[in-house]
């Protein structure tokens, strides 16, 4: 049978996660990895890492630039391989909605900006999955209305929190108090990120950036960035709605003319009648 060729654009339907939604992420997600990934190593000093919903393996690039000695990368068979970050046998695809078993234990999980994307009847199996792969996990997910591509399961950090307690995990809300201010961290892992433990996490001594209490101690925060971002694109949404009013009706007055134009008796045809049969 011959290769079916796919319109591009028909593809990107039917895959959402193209080369062109993982490039759009890729400085962002490199910069912000630079930041946080040191706070990381501080904390939980990770010589294997997993990153489930990896895309091209950014964050695994950092943590091996930071001492990480066996990386894995885990995300769908969309990714392409020619632009991974890692090797190729370091990545394994896999649909993460049920994902496979993964034979190795790892120091540190790594989930971030995924769980959006599982349907919510995925939600306890992949907090499931995570926990199986490692004792400590770096988790974020999107909050509700963050928007985003194929965002199916917004949630409030809690809604994971809870997942993850109930399965021996603490919540460390070391992080986002860090970084919050930071212009250079995607405001998303700012807003976000947290850490799960199955096992106590101390702080570094020196500095001690964790030692002060943190300014807010809900889980749930919105960052500014992110709040004028969602407002500026419903804002967007509100002049594109206003100028298809406008257009159509320009549109309907037009056509309304052209139907009066229509109806109308023309004026140059006379009222002459036709002459009587003979």
């Amino acid at each position: 049978m011959p290769d079916v060729v796919v319109d591009p654009q028909i593809r990107a339907t039917m895959n959402p996660y193209t080369d062109e939604f993982f490039a759009g992420h890729l400085e962002g997600s490199r910069r912000s990895a630079r930041l946080i990934v040191p706070l990381i190593v501080d904390l939980v000093r990770p010589r294997r890492v997993v990153d489930v919903g990896c895309g091209r393996g950014t964050w695994l690039a950092v943590f091996r630039d930071h001492g990480a000695e066996e990386i894995l990368g885990i995300d769908g068979e969309y990714v392409d391989r020619q632009h991974l970050e890692i090797a190729a046998h370091e990545f394994v695809a896999c649909d993460l909605s049920s994902p496979i078993a993964v034979d190795r234990r790892f120091d540190l999980v790594v989930s971030l900006e995924v769980a959006e994307h599982l349907p919510e009847g995925s939600a306890d199996a992949f907090v499931e999955f995570l926990t199986r792969l490692a004792p400590v996990v770096l988790f974020s997910a999107a909050i509700p209305c963050q928007g985003g591509t194929n965002h199916v399961n917004e949630q409030w950090p809690d809604y994971w929190a809870s997942r993850f307690e109930h399965r021996g995990y603490r919540t460390y809300d070391y992080i986002r108090d860090r970084i919050w201010d930071n212009p250079d961290v995607e405001c998303w892992y700012a807003q976000n990120i947290l850490l799960f433990s199955s096992r106590y996490i101390s702080a570094p001594a020196e500095p001690a950036p964790f030692a002060a209490k943190p300014r807010w101690p809900a889980l749930s925060r919105v960052h500014p960035r992110q709040f004028i971002g969602s407002i500026e694109y419903m804002r967007g949404l509100v002049r594109n709605g206003e100028a298809e009013i406008e257009r159509l009706r320009t549109e309907i007055g037009r056509s309304s003319a052209r139907r009066e134009d229509i109806d109308r008796p023309d004026k140059d045809c006379g009222t002459d009648t036709l002459p009587e049969k003979p």
